[in-house]
């Protein structure tokens, strides 16, 4: 079962005693700050969990798969995330 922000609001409700609606302004305005950083192109560091980066690829030929057609895909930019050596430690159970 995946993470939701409304288990986020959840648990931070329960762990720090917010009320709901200020559970909810709390990640809104976390999930609008990491936004804007990754939109305005800088990175995103959170110190033991891993880093959000953004990345220019360039454009590159490609098909259709329906219609086997060739195709340019144009230039974009996305996002990566490499997790920290703790959180990979975490996962494996190495903690």
């Amino acid at each position: 079962m995946a993470l939701t922000k409304q288990s986020i609001v959840a648990q931070i409700q329960a762990q720090m005693g917010f009320p709901k609606a200020q559970s909810i302004e709390v990640v809104e305005t976390l999930l609008e700050i990491v936004k804007s950083s990754l939109g305005s192109g800088d990175d995103v560091l959170v110190s033991g969990f891993g880093k959000f980066c953004v990345k220019d690829k360039k454009a590159r030929k490609g098909r259709n798969p329906a219609t086997g057609e060739d195709a340019i895909l144009p230039a974009r930019r996305v996002v990566t995330f490499k997790c920290s050596g703790r959180l990979r430690q975490k996962i494996n159970g190495r903690e």
